[in-house]
């Protein structure tokens, strides 16, 4: 995750970067609407996950609770900055 961390100063993600942790970058920038479009589209759990995390970034927790569902994970209920790290180390470990 300290990678993934370190790029932020850099223009774009790295290439190569999954598209779940596309979003995870641009949500780290605070281009919460260019992190939304990456992950709307994609069907994988990990993006339902992202997905989840930024509606509830949003604050439309109603939204962020059916993507909890399809990601098959319990609505966070910690820091926002905290679900970034949890949801980032997994995703990078996967």
């Amino acid at each position: 995750m300290t990678d993934l961390l370190a790029t932020l100063s850099n223009a774009a993600p790295a290439a190569g970067l999954a598209p779940p942790l596309q979003a995870l970058w641009w949500a780290a920038k605070g281009d919460w609407s260019k992190a939304h479009n990456i992950v709307q589209d994609e069907q994988s759990a990990d993006a339902a996950w992202v997905h989840a995390y930024l509606h509830r970034v949003e604050g439309d927790l109603g939204n962020a609770g059916y993507w909890y569902r399809r990601a098959g994970k319990p609505a966070a209920s910690d820091s926002l900055e905290a679900e970034w790290a949890r949801i980032a180390s997994a995703l990078l470990a996967a």
